[in-house]
């Protein structure tokens, strides 16, 4: 093969070839393309290329005297007479070969080495085998470039199109240029959750309270401290001696005849609390929801203040109420996996504090946070709280106390039971958007509103220009367009003056200064 090739850079071996030996009278080659001539003394550079196991041959103006293959392996170079040289592929790789001729002129040649087609064929079969296998029917079409394989074609999703990358590895670096089918709208997942909580309490008290305006030229009284007594006062000159009574709800009697009077503490009171709320809240697969049905208050933090200085306040801002944070996850099965953490909570004036002059109350929570994996419609209590308390007051007089039948006179008793019954049900289901045109359910108002100023709604625009159509979506888009739509959107902030974005206990903060 005669040829005066051109080609790109490589790697070295190495070999050196002193001078031609004489070679015994032949026919004459073919004459071959007129070779570039070079000047003595200077120095030319040529591009050669070559495949593992071909030849080519060099067709030189002068005679060589001199060969010098860089290292490396990756070619050999023979002189075949006093102008041609014969040059073999023996490695994929790069190398430089160099030549001196008679006159002292050199020639560069940077060789680059190109892997037998063979090879690369055998690589290319093996892998459009094994994708034909794993992948079957699938349009999937590769080929090569050097050490680069190129994958083309459309695949239905991203798992084919991982696994695709994965075989066609095996052969060397891989370039991936699938198209993806635009994969159907993701399901969503409804949760239904019931929140059931009753608060009972019956308070039983009973008590006695006995007082003298002058019996046995006697005023004063006999109280067990339980409850309040009534109030009585010296009387003075122009001043008569008065009663005066703190609870209007006790029993009062009194004798004039005695002087003698009572103060009865007999009540009864029960209280009832319901509380059901039934929230019902949408999220996407992977996607995390909340739901809050309560409020906010201020909580005073007083923070250190410096030499001289005023003190200051920061208020923050503490979440309460009916509180649900929920991800589901549809897995392979079908099932639903559900993270979930719903939490009741309320202001308990009960357990106030005072916080730089400000009562600040302290907080009543229920909370459970689980994960559970169940069918679409299938129901589960996550929580049950059920409290039931008895507290009993008993005081009485000394040694009058004791006193058989008269002595429950001298006593007074106060009983409070509470019962506490709280209950989280929850139901995950599995839906889809309600059809339009479709009637949405809406409350019904009691009352109708004003009618409207203008004529035209003032939802509007909402439907479509007439005339107008919208571009359907393409069937498949590029695999690195698919994954980058899937990433998660960035989460919202609340820039409203209420509360920031923070944990679920706080919200933003503002502050204030005071002496």
């Amino acid at each position: 093969m005669n040829a005066r090739v051109g080609l790109l850079p490589v790697c070295l071996c190495v070999l050196s070839f002193a001078s031609c030996p004489a070679a015994a009278p032949q026919a004459a080659p073919s004459p071959a393309p007129a070779a570039p001539q070079v000047s003595q003394n200077q120095d030319s550079a040529n591009d050669l290329s070559v495949a593992v196991g071909k030849s080519v041959v060099l067709d030189l103006a002068r005679p060589v005297v001199r060969i010098v293959v860089g290292l490396g392996g990756f070619a050999e170079a023979t002189a075949v007479s006093p102008t041609q040289v014969l040059v073999n592929g023996a490695a994929p790789g790069e190398t430089t070969l160099i030549l001196w001729d008679n006159a002292g002129g050199r020639q560069f040649f940077n060789v680059t080495v190109r892997p037998s087609s063979m090879v690369i064929n055998d690589h290319l079969d093996a892998i459009r085998r094994e994708l034909r296998t794993e992948l079957p029917g699938q349009d999937l079409r590769v080929s090569a470039e050097g050490s680069n394989i190129f994958l083309r074609g459309t695949v239905p999703d991203l798992n084919s199109s991982t696994r695709a990358v994965t075989i066609a590895s095996t052969a060397g670096k891989v370039v991936n240029l699938l198209s993806v089918n635009l994969p159907p709208q993701e399901r969503q997942i409804l949760l239904k959750v019931r929140f059931a909580s009753v608060d009972r309490t019956k308070e039983l008290q009973l008590g006695m309270n006995l007082f003298s305006t002058g019996l046995g030229n006697t005023i004063g009284g006999v109280t067990t401290g339980q409850y309040s007594p009534p109030g009585l006062t010296i009387p003075t000159p122009g001043i008569p001696l008065t009663a005066t009574l703190s609870n209007q709800l006790n029993l009062f009697a009194f004798f004039p005849g005695l002087n003698l009077g009572a103060t009865i503490q007999a009540l009864e009171q029960k209280n009832l609390l319901e509380v059901l709320a039934e929230p019902n809240v949408l999220a996407e697969n992977g996607k995390q929801a909340s739901f809050l049905a309560g409020g906010e208050y201020p909580f005073p933090m007083v923070q250190g203040a410096g030499i001289g200085g005023a003190s200051a306040i920061t208020i923050m801002f503490k979440e309460y109420g009916i509180r649900l944070n929920f991800l589901p996850t549809i897995t392979p099965r079908g099932t639903i996996r559900l993270q979930v953490a719903p939490e009741v909570s309320a202001l308990d004036f009960a357990d106030a504090v005072q916080i730089a002059g400000f009562l600040e109350p302290a907080i009543t929570i229920r909370r459970v946070k689980t994960e559970v994996e169940l069918l679409d419609g299938q129901s589960f209590a996550i929580g049950g709280l059920l409290d039931n308390r008895d507290n009993e007051v008993f005081q009485k007089i000394p040694f009058l106390g004791d006193i058989p039948i008269l002595g429950k006179f001298f006593q007074s008793m106060a009983k409070t039971k509470s019962n506490t019954e709280l209950i989280v049900i929850v139901t995950p289901e599995i839906v889809s958007p309600a059809p339009a045109g479709t009637e949405i359910p809406v409350p019904k108002y009691p009352g109708t509103f004003l009618p409207p100023n203008s004529n035209t709604a003032m939802h509007t625009p909402d439907a479509k220009t007439p005339g107008s159509t919208v571009a359907a979506p393409p069937a498949s888009i590029p695999v690195e367009q698919l994954i980058d739509s899937m990433k998660p959107e960035t989460p919202m902030t609340d820039s409203g003056g209420g509360s920031g974005s923070g944990s679920s206990g706080g919200g933003g903060s503002s502050g204030m200064s005071t002496q």
